[in-house]
């Protein structure tokens, strides 16, 4: 008798930093949306804007790298003040992640995801001691795209994807924003058939 496996829950995430790399640099605020739900008869989107999360972080060095900083307009000083504690939030994240994927397996997806995956997961390791989507648990939708487009990935960037893949919504660097926008370039890749292949007929 086949196994029957657990549906995916995929959830788009994006995180805002002032630096390259988790730990010498901070991640300053967290968002995410459902973007659907897929098990053995396919995949379902969601409406990205039903099931969402946000929070902004205290910094936890004193090192930024200005650029970075400026591309999320967040207040650094203010967040000293005001800005969550990481482990307060990493666990309302993992809380806020297990409910909205009960009966299923959530995976991290991002645009790029190696980026927000990095920070994500050493966050959840450094503060809560575990991860809801396992070490493992992400998907690049730029991978995706390439894949499905046959194209190297290195050649791949927004700008070259076909516009109906692409949200209307602004990308506006608010993580809650661009996880709700990413969301929704994601539900159009997983429902495109791609590139047809050279020796398509």
């Amino acid at each position: 008798m086949a196994r029957r496996l657990r549906p995916s829950l995929y959830i788009s995430v994006d995180i805002e930093a002032d630096g390259p790399i988790p730990g010498p640099y901070s991640m300053l605020s967290i968002g995410a949306a459902v973007a659907g739900r897929q098990d053995a008869d396919g995949y379902a989107a969601a409406d990205p804007e039903a099931d969402t999360f946000y929070r902004e972080l205290r910094p936890v060095s004193d090192a930024f790298v200005p650029e970075a900083l400026a591309v999320s307009g967040l207040d650094r000083d203010r967040l000293a003040v005001e800005g969550g504690e990481p482990a307060a939030v990493m666990g309302e994240f993992s809380a806020w992640v297990r409910e909205v994927s009960t009966g299923a397996q959530p995976v991290m997806c991002g645009y790029p995801a190696s980026y927000d995956w990095t920070f994500l997961y050493w966050y959840l390791m450094r503060y809560t001691g575990e991860s809801p989507f396992g070490h493992s648990g992400c998907m690049d939708m730029k991978t995706l795209y390439a894949t499905k487009a046959r194209l190297p990935l290195r050649a791949v960037a927004k700008g070259t994807m076909p516009r109906e893949l692409l949200s209307r919504r602004r990308h506006t660097h608010h993580a809650r924003d661009d996880a709700i926008e990413q969301a929704e370039l994601f539900s159009n890749l997983m429902a495109w058939e791609g590139k047809p292949s050279s020796g398509a007929v």
